[in-house]
């Protein structure tokens, strides 16, 4: 069992933050397919401090679902501090994350994510600002470093152990390569061996034999884009913990999970937020099987739950027939 500060952590498979995507619904899924800990989508410290509606709504966890931490990012100490103090006090998240490994332009313009990597001051007086206004755990997800010739995790990891922080987690890429190449596990080994607090390793993992491979390298491992359309993940790699023999997922799970994962986010949501957002989701429920990309086109075409119903269902109907032949 991982522990975070005062968190007991019942397995290692962590699900990433990802925007747009680890809402509510998302989380939910994850943890009935058996996830450990599930982080939420990142949020703004300034727009917690000028309490944007649609971010304080973000700040919403059920709570028959945890542990869960919340990913703040922002590179003011002052918004930091009085974002991370509401996140502690009035929402029942379980760790508060600080996010130094976001590469997008719109974050790294405005001297947060990955670009606090290029100002180890400026990370260490953020992590001492908000671990001095929280009374959850405090964690990093962290890059390598800002490009191939200047990665500085370990150096700054180091400071932000010294500073307070309670775990860290290394995506074993530069900002520079984004999500392109492979991620360098033998950074997040040398992480691990160096630090005394937990080290969590990200990048890469989209099998059970990923996991596997690298289980031994940290002390938990952080999946993300790997459970996007396929939460099943979490429940081959708990089947592998438990000694379990693995399964095989049907055509037909793939399908209702689909369906399922729709009507959660149209609970959270309303329908026409999430049809929309599941035009993109829904095809990844569908990736490589027979005649896939017929039906991923038109999924990302739907307006209505009744309408992706009925496509699967007919995708379905065709899937039996095929099967039977």
């Amino acid at each position: 069992m991982l522990t975070i500060g005062t968190i007991k952590i019942n397995n290692p498979i962590i699900i990433a933050p990802m925007a747009g995507i680890t809402n509510g619904a998302f989380r939910e899924l994850c943890f009935e397919f058996g996830a450990g800990l599930v982080e939420t989508e990142m949020v703004s410290d300034k727009a917690i401090f000028y309490m944007n509606k649609k971010t304080l709504k973000m700040l919403e966890i059920d709570d028959k679902y945890h542990p869960v931490s919340m990913q703040l990012f922002g590179s003011d100490p002052d918004t930091m501090e009085i974002a991370a103090k509401k996140l502690s006090e009035e929402t029942t998240c379980d760790i508060i994350d600080i996010n130094m490994g976001c590469p997008v332009m719109k974050v790294v313009k405005t001297g947060a994510g990955a670009a606090l990597m290029k100002n180890e001051d400026l990370a260490v007086e953020i992590v001492k600002r908000v671990i001095k206004v929280s009374k959850k755990p405090v964690t990093v997800k962290m890059r390598l470093g800002w490009d191939s010739e200047n990665k500085n995790y370990l150096s700054l990891a180091k400071k932000l152990e010294a500073a307070g922080v309670q775990a860290i987690t290394l995506h074993a890429r530069t900002r520079g390569q984004m999500y392109e190449g492979k991620a360098d596990w033998n950074a997040i080994k040398e992480l691990h061996d160096n630090l005394s607090i937990p080290v969590i390793g990200n990048g890469d993992i989209k099998t059970v034999e990923d996991f596997i491979k690298y289980r031994d390298y940290c002390d938990a491992i952080m999946i993300g884009r790997g459970v996007v359309g396929n939460p099943f993940l979490i429940k081959e790699i708990n089947n592998y913990l438990n000694g379990k023999e693995n399964y095989e997922v049907t055509y037909k799970e793939r399908i209702k999970e689909c369906l399922n994962h729709t009507e959660k986010l149209i609970t959270l949501k309303g329908e026409k937020v999430a049809i929309r957002e599941m035009r993109g989701l829904a095809p990844h429920y569908i990736q490589g099987l027979f005649l896939a990309t017929k039906y991923k086109n038109q999924m990302s075409k739907i307006s209505t739950y009744e309408e992706l119903k009925d496509l699967l269902t007919k995708y379905e109907e065709l899937l039996d027939k095929t099967i039977e032949k």
